[in-house]
């Protein structure tokens, strides 16, 4: 099966993950994607190919020759909950023929959706080039190269891709996710990452007799969105500047529940916001009684650039991978996060590497293919030079 038409046959999985089931993986159709990928890489060849009951899967392409490291690829399964996963209408057209498509893909036939879902291309584009590569590999086995090793995860996009990984298991020296976008981007230092849950309790009184008693949870919630300033929300920041991200709203009278994000480069930064962040549940507190608001913060993931320079030998492998086939790495900061982040922190180093993907979690998501191709002969020559 040709890199294209693998793409296309992994969208027609539904693997929407969901931070409120409570299960791993979070969503059925990620399980049912899972062991469709891992009967197709025992179909093209690969060994050591197990999915464990949280919907890892892991395979090994063997080694041709001693004397190499062993690399791994990593990629995930899941889609956001951003915009819907269900029912994906992929079609191939010119870039001219949708206005949203960056002008640089002038001319290249691009992957897109109906408009009403995402496309999946995070990150589904990123295990079709590994599987692709590995697929090449075997049916080239004159290609001398060491031992290598794929993983699957699912909930990355919950933050919860590395929960269950077994980097012992796994048994890679370094590896690298596929899960960065544009042609050329080459990662290795990402956000500091929170959840901040914030409850908010209030008191509902029949309104026409609620004078100086009801307390509306809805309306304090409303004083917290505005304690935080317009520049510092995602679409005001770029480059290295963090932001606060209100992804979710669910309230009556009685009780509202906002959800955050925290996001920032700079640990220090980071720490910062997440006490500002408690310092507005406290002025509720203050304000309207002890016990009217609580939060709860969770830290999901840290900036792996600690953790890979030390050995930034695998940057360079990946550079001159890109060169080697034609493509400027772009080495930039992730304004977002992989599971490569937190599997850094566990021992196993984990830059990231472009899938060639563009508008991530949005309706109007696409995919060039030669940047889909671009990606897949990056790994086939990270292979060989390792």
């Amino acid at each position: 099966m040709n890199i294209v038409d693998r793409f296309l046959k992994y969208t027609s999985f539904c693997t929407t993950s969901d931070e409120n089931t409570g299960m791993t993986p979070s969503t059925p159709g990620q399980m049912e994607f899972a062991k469709y990928l891992a009967n197709e890489l025992k179909t093209i060849g690969l060994s050591e190919v197990s999915l464990d009951e949280n919907g890892y899967i892991m395979a090994t392409l063997p080694a041709t020759e001693e004397g190499h490291p062993v690399i791994g690829f990593i990629a995930h399964m899941d889609t956001s909950p951003d915009a819907s996963g269900k029912h994906i209408k992929a079609s191939i057209v010119k870039a001219e023929e949708r206005e949203y498509i960056d002008p640089r893909y002038a001319g290249q036939d691009v992957i897109v959706t109906d408009e009403t879902t995402l496309l999946g291309a995070d990150d589904k584009a990123g295990i079709a080039e590994i599987v692709t590569a590995c697929e090449y590999h075997i049916q080239h086995p004159e290609i001398q190269h060491g031992k290598v090793r794929i993983g699957f995860t699912p909930d990355e996009e919950i933050g919860q891709g590395a929960d269950h990984f077994d980097v012992a298991a796994f048994g890679a020296d370094f590896a690298y996710t596929m899960d960065g976008g544009t042609i050329g981007e080459l990662e290795f230092e990402n956000f500091n990452a929170a959840s901040a849950k914030i409850k908010i309790h209030g008191l509902n009184v029949h309104p026409g007799y609620a004078w100086h008693k009801m307390h509306n949870s809805m309306r304090i919630a409303h004083q917290i969105i505005a304690m935080i300033p317009r520049s510092e929300t995602p679409e005001h920041t770029r480059d290295y500047q963090g932001f606060f991200h209100l992804v979710g709203i669910n309230g009556t009278v009685e009780e509202t529940t906002l959800s955050y994000i925290i996001r920032d480069h700079d640990r220090g930064r980071f720490e910062a916001r997440k006490q500002a962040m408690m310092q507005m549940v406290e002025a509720m507190n203050l304000k309207y009684g002890e016990g009217t608001a609580e939060i709860e913060l969770c830290d999901q993931y840290y900036n792996m650039r600690e953790k890979i320079e030390p050995v930034m030998h695998i940057i360079d492998l990946a550079k001159e991978a890109m060169k080697a086939v034609g493509v400027e790495p772009v080495v930039k900061p992730i304004r977002g996060g992989t599971d490569g982040a937190r599997l850094s922190f566990e021992g196993l180093p984990c830059p990231n590497i472009f899938a060639g993907g563009e508008n991530f979690h949005s309706r109007y998501e696409y995919l060039p293919i030669p940047s889909l191709k671009a990606a897949e002969q990056v790994i086939l020559e990270i292979i060989k030079k390792a």
